[in-house]
């Protein structure tokens, strides 16, 4: 199973290179925009942009609604991870 998270470009790195800082849920990275840009959608264009990244490229652009909810869900499924591996750790079974 592949997953792309969200995460909104930030800073423009290296014009040549395509590489972008984007935030993650306020982890910072550089990813590389290739697969984004064209003709129509510029590389000085993805300042603002909310993209889902997987393995460090933006794969596609999508609104800060989605974004948003997006990451709602990656957080609830993280908190709900967390508890099930401590009801775990202090199960006696």
């Amino acid at each position: 199973m592949c997953l792309a998270i969200p995460g909104q470009v930030i800073e423009l790195v290296d014009k040549e290179k395509n590489l972008v800082k984007v935030d993650v849920s306020g982890v910072k990275r550089v990813i590389n925009v290739s697969c984004i840009i064209g003709t129509d959608h510029p590389f000085e264009s993805c300042m603002g942009d909310w993209v889902l990244i997987h393995v460090g490229f933006a794969m596609s652009i999508i609104d800060e609604e989605e974004a948003l909810k997006t990451i709602a869900v990656l957080d609830e499924m993280g908190e709900m991870m967390e508890q099930m591996l401590e009801m775990k750790s202090t199960s006696d079974i």
